[in-house]
């Protein structure tokens, strides 16, 4: 499958899941993505966020692990993988999180699109307290 394919795939996944579109939906359209580009992070962080959104967050940490070793740079993989982490209460999960705070210092331009990235987590999943705890301590 070409790139073109998959990156065509990404935008129209996207786009649904701004259209409100439910995880459990589009789930199979970023593995998709996944699948045909496996070394773009992109995908694997939509995919790891469709993941906890869906309650999976086993799947959530693989998908994470991957977009963290694709793209270290990337707060919301780390952010991503950080939730997951705290929902399975595995370790390590400060780690994601000091990872996440030091790239954003680096990177300011896009604290703002983090910030509204944990507000649609819960809108999508009111109460979800792994992501309270994950947005208090990345933005504190």
């Amino acid at each position: 499958m070409n790139t073109e394919i998959a990156e065509d795939l990404f935008t129209q996944g996207l786009e649904r899941y701004k259209q409100g579109e439910s995880a459990a939906e589009l789930i199979p359209v970023f593995e998709k993505v996944c699948d045909r580009q496996p070394k773009i992070a992109s995908g694997w962080i939509c995919l790891s966020w469709l993941y906890l959104l869906d309650n999976n967050a086993k799947l959530a940490v693989k998908a994470g692990q991957k977009a963290v070793k694709i793209a270290p740079e990337d707060p919301q993989g780390h952010i991503n993988l950080a939730i997951a982490m705290l929902e399975l209460s595995q370790k390590g999960v400060r780690e994601q999180v000091e990872a996440a705070q030091n790239w954003l210092m680096i990177l300011k331009d896009i604290k703002p699109e983090i910030v509204e990235n944990f507000e649609e987590g819960l809108r999508r999943r009111p109460d979800w307290k792994a992501l309270e705890k994950v947005r208090d301590w990345v933005l504190s």
